[in-house]
């Protein structure tokens, strides 16, 4: 089989959250494997820089501000990818938040927040690009999940239940839409250096805690992230649906 199997020349992603940490690092590798994008943040000016980066690799890219958890947003970001680029091949649903803390400490209003950006969100989104992909019997969806969505930890209790949840997702919609030709797969990505982790990074004894529950010794860098995502949106994958890929350093193998 031709490693040009990887490439994705003239195919069109969408990914949620693409503004910094695992999702800049993702959407960069889709495009330096040949895909436009469409890079979305609640922050446009971030989508923007995103945007531009890029750009700076000879692919096309459009920044949009947009709240995953709210349906009419959901279906606006569809139809400005679609009339931009006149079509939609791949959907990252990387937007995500982790409220932390003890389950009796959380509020409801952060219970909720949560499940609605990381499950509501990639349902909503999903449901609005698929109808493009379904005409083209072709498509991508790649849910961030996490290793937190088979195992977990104290303080977690949003995070953990929203990841699990999005890992049932993946595997229903994989069977709904398999006839159609799209997969639907999840990275389950373990403890990597980004912005949503700084509280942990920037506590040495957090930091030394999670080192020592990781088989190969270290965390994980985003851009090692990317060769995974590309493979996913790829030909490469095109028997893989349902799947969770976990990216974790070691840590669920315990």
């Amino acid at each position: 089989m031709s490693l040009d199997v990887f490439r994705l020349d003239d195919r069109v992603a969408i990914v949620t959250g693409g503004s910094k940490g695992l999702g800049r690092a993702m959407a960069r590798a889709l495009a330096e494997a040949g895909a436009d994008l469409v890079v979305t943040s609640r922050h446009l000016d971030e989508a923007e820089d995103a945007a531009a980066e890029i750009r700076g690799v000879g692919r096309r890219a459009i920044a949009l501000e947009s709240d995953v958890s709210d349906p009419a947003a959901a279906k606006a970001l569809a139809e400005r990818a679609r009339a931009e680029f006149g079509r939609i091949d791949i959907l990252v649903n990387n937007a995500g938040i982790n409220p932390r803390g003890p389950a009796l400490e959380l509020s409801e209003a952060e219970w909720h927040e949560c499940l609605e950006t990381n499950l509501t969100g990639p349902w909503l989104c999903s449901r609005a690009v698929a109808p493009y992909m379904m005409a083209r019997r072709w498509g991508r969806i790649i849910n961030m999940a996490s290793m937190l969505a088979s195992v977990t930890i104290p303080g977690r209790t949003p995070y953990a239940s929203s990841k699990g949840g999005l890992l049932m997702l993946t595997k229903t919609l994989a069977l709904e839409w398999a006839p159609y030709g799209i997969t639907v797969n999840a990275i389950c990505p373990g403890p990597f250096e980004t912005e949503i982790n700084r509280q942990l990074l920037q506590d040495p004894a957090a930091y030394q805690a999670f080192l020592a529950k990781i088989p190969l010794g270290r965390w994980g860098q985003p851009e090692e992230l990317g060769p995974l995502a590309v493979y996913l949106a790829s030909e490469a994958s095109a028997f893989m649906t349902g799947a969770a890929l976990a990216i974790d350093g070691g840590w669920t193998c315990q």
